[in-house]
């Protein structure tokens, strides 16, 4: 049996809606702390089964501000989206019982040398597509990038994905490289942080379907 891969639906924004997805049994549920972001979160998290980690997104925030975030809305796991040091994920990763992701944006000259300095320094590695925007740039990158990649640490796959990728996503995952989750967002949209409730059910029974 395969290792049944992880679902992150990323981007979440508004309560019912929130409600409505964390009842799908995602994984992780994202909740994006960056200003410029269309979907941006300022709001208060319903309550949601605590099967469900839900995942703080930071560009570039101090240690101050993620620590206070991760208080107020109870976070279990934290999103690196910006020029993070391997130092301070190491001083995040202090924090109790809260997994560090660490996103790199991807594109065909990613120098993978890089990520020797985070292996200690965080618990998964998150590829995202290089694009203007930090993240939710909509489209994906070139995963044969990824038969570069030289670590064992397993890592999120994000960027631009979704229904019409089913069939690249289990290709994938038969090369055996240590995919961890699958990051959905814009793709499982209505408008920016309005999830499709049917897309979002969709591809969690799919990536389950795949991976069991």
């Amino acid at each position: 049996m395969k290792n049944r891969i992880q679902v992150k639906i990323c981007g979440m924004k508004y309560s019912e809606n929130i409600q409505a997805i964390a009842a799908l049994q995602p994984d992780y549920l994202g909740f994006i702390f960056y200003e410029k972001s269309a979907r941006y979160f300022d709001a208060v998290v319903p309550e949601i089964a605590g099967t469900v980690k839900k995942t703080g997104v930071f560009v570039n925030a101090s240690i101050a501000v993620i620590t206070a975030k991760v208080k107020q809305y109870d976070l279990q796991a934290v999103q690196l989206h910006g020029e993070e040091s391997p130092d301070f994920c190491l001083a995040l990763k202090a924090l109790p019982g809260i997994e560090i992701i660490k996103t790199f944006s991807m594109d065909s000259s990613f120098d993978f040398n890089v990520l020797e300095a985070y292996d200690m320094a965080c618990d998964y590695y998150l590829f995202d597509t290089k694009g203007k925007l930090p993240g939710g740039n909509g489209f994906a990158f070139d995963w044969n990038i990824l038969q570069q990649y030289p670590s064992s640490k397993p890592f999120f796959l994000s960027g631009g994905i979704g229904v019409a990728d089913w069939e690249n996503i289990s290709l994938l995952l038969e090369t055996g490289l240590p995919v961890y989750a699958i990051d959905f967002n814009s793709k499982l949209e209505t408008a920016p942080g309005l999830k499709n409730e049917t897309l979002c059910e969709e591809a969690i029974l799919t990536i389950n379907n795949i991976t069991t």
